[in-house]
């Protein structure tokens, strides 16, 4: 979209500070639907980072959780609980961000969970961009005895560096910006893959994207195959969906789905290299649901493109 529309320069913290005596306040922006332990540990990790407490809200927006809404606010009493009555993850951060009070917003899910310096790091990172994404360490319960699920994510799972560095968005798991910039760029969609969609939309803006490796968040590993393969489905159903608003959607999708059936021949090498597992019996595990999930996955593109 060259020469429609300038760029705008580093709507960014720096600007927000120089033009207030006090520091930019900041909204931490949480999703919430049925994980109230995982939503427990994530804000007790907030709670508990570097940046004074005064200094950032964390607001929760709980996407219709079977135990309702006093039971999440019962449960992480130190933050705001919204409701999200449309379902989906990109609508309840929409939910939180229209209730949330800050200039700057840092979106983080309700499994994850920061280290201590998490927001203090993506603070410092944002002058530099206009939005930012930052690492995402994957935790396996075992690491000396990880399921097949968990060393094939352990291995390529949130890969954030290549995201923002070679794709060109960052996921929605730890994402900073400012308010002016999400205004500008707009709610995230539903239905699609609203992270990717949002980032595609602000990069036609004209706004920088840059990666914070020491913004750092953990992310647990997906435990077994279902849950491994419950991702995939719902992977294929939003990439599809924005496959289809492009020109040669269909030609596209076969390609990109030929392309997924043969990697686990050139990635297999990953494996074999990676330091994020050890031992013979974890690679043949990461190996085996390679082969596996990119399989399932290039089926499961076939499936959606033949049934519409």
């Amino acid at each position: 979209m060259s020469g429609e529309v300038p760029r705008q320069t580093n709507i960014n913290v720096a600007n927000i500070q120089r033009a207030s005596s006090a520091p930019a306040r900041i909204s931490v922006i949480v999703p919430h639907y049925n994980d109230l332990e995982n939503l427990k540990a994530c804000i007790d990790r907030l709670d508990r980072q570097t940046l004074p407490r005064e200094r950032f809200e964390i607001v929760v927006a709980d996407n219709n959780s079977a135990c309702g809404l006093d039971a999440v606010r019962a449960a992480v009493p130190t933050a705001r609980v919204v409701p999200a009555p449309i379902q989906g993850a990109g609508p309840a951060r929409n939910a939180a961000v229209a209730a949330a009070a800050g200039d700057i917003f840092a979106f983080i899910d309700s499994d994850c969970f920061a280290d201590p310096d998490w927001l203090e790091q993506g603070l410092s990172a944002l002058p530099t961009a206009d939005y930012i994404g930052g690492r995402v360490r994957t935790s396996v319960l075992d690491p000396s005895h990880p399921s097949m699920a968990e060393a094939y994510e352990a291995v390529f799972a949130f890969n954030f560096e290549k995201y923002i560095l070679q794709d060109k968005f960052t996921g929605t798991g730890n994402l900073f910006t400012t308010r002016a910039v999400f205004e500008k760029v707009g709610e995230f969609r539903a239905g699609v893959s609203e992270d990717v969609d949002w980032c595609h939309r602000a990069n036609a803006h004209g706004f920088k994207l840059a990666y914070a490796p020491l913004a750092i968040v953990s992310h647990p590993a997906r435990p077994d195959w279902e849950s491994l393969a419950a991702k995939c489905r719902r992977i294929v159903r939003e990439h599809r969906l924005l496959n289809q608003e492009k020109s040669f959607g269909n030609l596209r999708w076969i390609a990109w789905s030929g392309a997924i059936l043969i990697s686990p021949m050139p990635h297999a090498l990953r494996v074999m290299r990676s330091a994020t597992i050890t031992g013979w019996r974890a690679r043949w595990s990461a190996l085996v649901g390679l082969t596996a999930f990119r399989a399932y996955r290039a089926w499961n593109m076939w499936r959606v493109m033949l049934k519409g």
